[in-house]
């Protein structure tokens, strides 16, 4: 029996996989909920949330609201009679919605609560060298993150993980999750744990600061960093090349760690005709793949063919 009406609250393409999931699988989606079209690009052309693309694809009825509290959306929404409301990746909701169906909203979230609560759980879970990470269905409260857990699903972090494949991982992770969910919530077997006051772990949003590189810190503090942020938003740093100040965002590399302590000033860039290297207290980490400001991404090997480095340069 699948005959919950459900409202889904999604925008980026984590949502979709999730939506996609459940229409394959004939949930009653009777309606999503999306961020309203954004100027992008150097024409301004409106760009539409991947959830929305989707979801016009498959013909779903859509709503993009810019007030959640806005009196014609909410009568809107609650026009579509839903049981259920799931929201994934999505904003923060007013009591008047998340309120609104018979059976509540529930959340997927992509860690383990209460650890990294907030806008970006993948990442900081790589950033902070974690082996273990998650997905959590929650019901929503008044708060961020904080409602009572309904289920929770763990996967292994491994050492050359990057947000890019632990981001996919836990989007097809979070698609089974959710699936079993609504079957506890439709056949009333669901139960919950509530969460404890815990905000030792956030997931604070990404900006220019916390994404740039402090090549002063620990050789794995450094290694975890750049995976973490690898490919999007991507951690960066600025060279010091012939007395030229350069922005580059550090996407693939390995470490190499040094048996013996090597006499290289912190950040000096060592290259060979293959290799590029910058130095770190505890040995090397070895780019594989960079972007200087105004080129393209390229590997390592195509980047040294046109560009020289001076003895002197280095990431600051």
């Amino acid at each position: 029996m699948k005959d919950l009406r459900i409202v889904f609250m999604g925008t980026p393409d984590f949502a979709v996989t999730i939506l996609k999931h459940l229409v394959e699988n004939n949930y009653k989606i009777v309606g999503v909920i999306t961020a309203a079209d954004k100027p992008a690009g150097r024409g301004r052309k409106l760009n539409e949330s991947a959830v929305k693309k989707y979801a016009t694809s498959v013909n779903l009825p859509i709503l993009q609201p810019t007030n959640l509290k806005n009196e014609d959306f909410t009568k809107e929404l609650k026009d579509l009679n839903a049981d259920l409301q799931i929201v994934v990746a999505f904003r923060m909701l007013p009591k008047i919605v998340w309120q609104m169906p018979k059976y509540g909203t529930f959340n997927l979230h992509a860690s383990l609560l209460p650890e990294y609560r907030g806008a970006a759980p993948i990442h900081w879970a790589i950033i902070n060298g974690e082996t273990k990470t998650g997905v959590t269905t929650f019901f929503i409260d008044d708060k961020i993150d904080t409602g009572e857990i309904i289920l929770q699903k763990e996967t292994f972090v491994s050492e050359t993980e990057t947000v890019g494949t632990l981001h996919d991982k836990l989007m097809f992770l979070g698609a089974d999750l959710v699936e079993k969910t609504i079957d506890l919530i439709e056949t009333q077997k669901v139960t919950t744990t509530k969460q404890p006051d815990l905000e030792e772990k956030s997931a604070s949003k990404l900006n220019p600061e916390n994404c740039r590189i402090d090549w002063t810190d620990s050789l794995d503090n450094i290694y975890n960093k750049i995976r973490g942020l690898n490919p999007f938003p991507a951690a960066w740093s600025v060279i010091i090349n012939e007395g030229e100040e350069i922005t580059a965002k550090i996407y693939a590399i390995k470490k190499e760690t040094e048996l013996e302590p090597h006499n290289f000033a912190v950040g000096k860039i060592i290259t060979t005709k293959k290799e590029l290297k910058v130095a770190v207290t505890e040995g090397f980490i070895i780019i594989d793949e960079i972007k200087l400001s105004g080129k393209k991404k390229m590997d390592a090997k195509s980047l040294l063919n046109g560009y020289a480095f001076s003895a002197e340069s280095k990431f600051v």
